[in-house]
C-alpha cells in the first residue's frame, strides 16, 4: 500500500512540470552559477583594472611599471588606449576623471622624484616619496589588492634598487663596511643589474597567459617598503551610499517577480474565458498587451518609489538629491521588467507554468546580474553573461546616479539598453500572442 502511495506520488510529480523545474533544474542552475564564481577563489584572485601615472620618469619607476604589468591579477593601462600609442598618457587629473566615472577602480601615481629614494622603511619621512593610490570603494577589495601587488612587485622587479636603498641604511643605523665587503656588495649589486636588464629585455606575457600563472599571487596590503598614500575618490559616506547600491539590486529582482506575477492575469482571463469576450469587442490584443504592459511598468515603477523612499526615511538614503536620475532609470527599469513580465506571460499556457519559469530564470538573472553578489567579484566570463540581463544595467544605472552623482546624460548607454530591451521584449510578446487571436 506504502509503494502504492509513492508510486502515485511520484506519477503527479511527473505530470507537475513546474513543480520539477523548481525541485531539480533550479538548485543545479545556481550550484552551477556559484560553482564558477566561488570554485576557484584559492586558486587565484580577481582581476583589477589599474591606471598608472609615472610622474617620475626614472629607471625605477619605468622598472616597477613593468613589473606592475606583469602580474596576472592587474590589468594595468598608461592609456586611454593601450594600443594607441598616439594617445596621451594619463595624468593624475585624467586618472582622478576615470576613477570618479567608474572605468577602473584604482589608479596609482608615481610622482616626480620618486626614483631618488624609491623605498623608506616605516616612519622613515626623510626619504622616499609616497606613491599616491586613488580608489573606488564601491569596489572595496581592488585596493588591496593592488596594495599588495604593488610591494610584491617593487620586490620582484627592481631588486638592485631596492639593495641599494637597503645598504644605505645598513651603513646609516650600522656603520661603513670594510673595503672586502664593499667590494662583494657592488659585485652583488652589478649581478642584480645584469639579471634585471635580461628579464626588462624578454616580452610581456599576454593578459590571458598572465592569469593562468597568477595563482600564488598574494595580495597582502599593509606597511612595506614602497609608503602608499590612500585617497578615496568616491565613497565617503559609502554607509548611506551603498544603501543605493542595495536598493537598486534587491529592487530590480522584486520588480521581475512583480512584474511576471502582473501580467499573469492574462492567464487568468483566459481560463475564466474573459479574454475571449475582451477580444470579440473592439480591443484589439496590441491594444489590451500595451495597457497591462502600461500598468505594470507604473506598478513596479511605485514599487521602486517605495523602496528608495524607506531607504531615505530608514537608512537616510540621499534620495530627493537624486530625483531626475531615479526618474530615469526608475521608469526605464520599469519597462523593461514589465515587458519580461508580458513575454513570459505569453509564453506560459497555466499559471503554474509561469511561477516555475519566472522563479527559475529571475533567480538566475539575479544572481548572474549582481543583485544578489557583487559582479566586480565575479569571473570576467560571468560578468560579460551578467550584462544579457535586466538586473546588471539597472544596478549600473543607479550607481551612476546615487553613487558616483553623474548627471542624467551620463545614464546613455544604461537607458539606451533598457529601453531597446523592453521594446523587443514586448513585440516578442505580441507575436507569441497571436495563438490567443487564433483560437
Amino acid at each position: 500500500m506504502i509503494f502504492a502511495i509513492v508510486r502515485t506520488a511520484i506519477t503527479a510529480m511527473r505530470r507537475d512540470r513546474a513543480s520539477l523545474a523548481l525541485s531539480f533544474v533550479l538548485p543545479v542552475a545556481f550550484f552551477s552559477i556559484f560553482a564558477m564564481v566561488f570554485g576557484k577563489s584559492h586558486d587565484a584572485i580577481p582581476q583589477v583594472h589599474v591606471i598608472v601615472v609615472d610622474e617620475d620618469h626614472s629607471a625605477a619607476s619605468r622598472k616597477l611599471l613593468r613589473g606592475l604589468m606583469r602580474e596576472g591579477s592587474l590589468v594595468v593601462s598608461t592609456r586611454p588606449d593601450s594600443k594607441d600609442s598616439n594617445q596621451p598618457e594619463y595624468t593624475t587629473s585624467t586618472a582622478e576623471a576615470a576613477v570618479r566615472t567608474g572605468k577602473v577602480p584604482v589608479a596609482l601615481v608615481i610622482p616626480a622624484g620618486w626614483g631618488a629614494h624609491p623605498i623608506a622603511f616605516q616612519g622613515d619621512q626623510a626619504s622616499g616619496s609616497e606613491i599616491e593610490l586613488l580608489s573606488d570603494q564601491s569596489d572595496p577589495i581592488a585596493p588591496q589588492i593592488v596594495g599588495g601587488l604593488l610591494q610584491k612587485a617593487a620586490m620582484t622587479s627592481m631588486p638592485s634598487s631596492m639593495a641599494s636603498e637597503g645598504g644605505k641604511y645598513m651603513q646609516q643605523y650600522l656603520g661603513g663596511l670594510t673595503p672586502e665587503q664593499e667590494k662583494r656588495w657592488n659585485s652583488n649589486l652589478a649581478n642584480l643589474n645584469d639579471r634585471e636588464a635580461r628579464r626588462d629585455a624578454e616580452p610581456l606575457m599576454p593578459a590571458d597567459a598572465k592569469q593562468k600563472s597568477s595563482s600564488d599571487s598574494g595580495a597582502g596590503f599593509g606597511n612595506g617598503f614602497i609608503q602608499v598614500k590612500s585617497r578615496s575618490l568616491i565613497g565617503e559616506h559609502q554607509n548611506k551610499n551603498q544603501i543605493s547600491f542595495y536598493a537598486a539590486g534587491m529592487g530590480v529582482m522584486f520588480l521581475l517577480f512583480t512584474a511576471s506575477g502582473a501580467a499573469g492575469s492574462l492567464l487568468d482571463e483566459q481560463d475564466s474565458g474573459t479574454l475571449d469576450r475582451i477580444l470579440s469587442s473592439h480591443v484589439t490584443m496590441t491594444t489590451l498587451l500595451a495597457g497591462k504592459l502600461t500598468f505594470n511598468t507604473l506598478l513596479a515603477f511605485t514599487q521602486l518609489v517605495v523602496m528608495f523612499l524607506w531607504g531615505w526615511a530608514v537608512f537616510h538614503l540621499d534620495f530627493f538629491q537624486h530625483i531626475p536620475g531615479f526618474i530615469v532609470m526608475g521608469l526605464c527599469t520599469a519597462f523593461a521588467v514589465a515587458s519580461f513580465g508580458m513575454l513570459l506571460a505569453s509564453i506560459c499556457r497555466t499559471r503554474a507554468q509561469l511561477g516555475a519559469l519566472s522563479t527559475l530564470l529571475i533567480m538566475i538573472m539575479s544572481s548572474v546580474g549582481g543583485s544578489m553578489f557583487p559582479r566586480f567579484l565575479m569571473p570576467e566570463a560571468v560578468q560579460k553573461a551578467g550584462l544579457f540581463t535586466i538586473n546588471a544595467w539597472a544596478i549600473d544605472g543607479f550607481t551612476k546616479v546615487f553613487w558616483r552623482d553623474m548627471p542624467v546624460r551620463a545614464l546613455g548607454p544604461q537607458v539606451g539598453v533598457l529601453l531597446a530591451t523592453g521594446l523587443v521584449l514586448f513585440l516578442v510578446a505580441r507575436r507569441i500572442a497571436r495563438r490567443w487571436e487564433m483560437a
